[in-house]
């Protein structure tokens, strides 16, 4: 069983927390998934959980450089050099630099409203990231190194599989159609 999530701004990646923040259990009545994958408690959009240990494998591991695509609104007005050091990849934290990313500006989105309203302190740009790895808040630290913080971050797809149709909190099983594509993309299947 395959199945997408929109995950909520403030809802940890996980089914408990000893904390007693919101997690996934608040929104799923189906312990028997994973995540495959993880946002941070500040990040929202497209989480994908599953029972099949090969797909989860799969959908995290760098070896299979699944593309996923991030909407980001930064502080800022970035210029066409800020984007290309994100394009070209960036030294973040530990001195470890990202692989080249996928950059682009875009129109704001429209997201509904999240609980936290962002405040920024001058103007805003929403950019379309595309990342092939997947290192712990990656994208807050890449538009950081350029001068562009991260106010707002969405992840929009995984793969060919998107947030389309599901509101903050709203779950989905993946189509016959859907989960077919996914594993032969994953090469699980012929």
């Amino acid at each position: 069983m395959i199945l997408l999530f929109n995950k909520p701004y403030g809802v940890l990646s996980a089914f408990t927390d000893p904390a007693g923040r919101p997690t996934l259990a608040d929104y799923l009545p189906l312990p028997a998934v994973y995540p495959a994958g993880r946002l941070d408690l500040r990040s929202e959009g497209l989480l994908v959980l599953t029972d099949e240990g090969a797909v989860a494998h799969r959908l995290t591991h760098p070896r299979y450089k699944l593309p996923k695509t991030y909407w980001v609104q930064v502080e800022g007005a970035p210029t066409e050099a800020q984007l290309e050091r994100l394009r070209r990849g960036v030294v973040i934290s530990g001195g470890r630099r990202t692989l080249p990313a996928e950059v682009q500006p875009m129109p704001d989105p429209g997201l509904p409203p999240r609980p936290k309203a962002v405040t920024p302190h001058g103007p805003t740009a929403w950019l379309q990231i595309t990342l092939r790895e997947g290192k712990k808040r990656q994208i807050r630290h890449m538009t950081a190194a350029v001068g562009l913080p991260t106010l707002r971050l969405f992840r929009w797809a995984v793969g060919p599989l998107t947030a389309a149709g599901l509101r903050p909190g709203q779950w989905r099983y993946l189509t016959p159609r859907e989960t077919r594509k996914l594993k032969r993309l994953l090469r699980l299947t012929p």
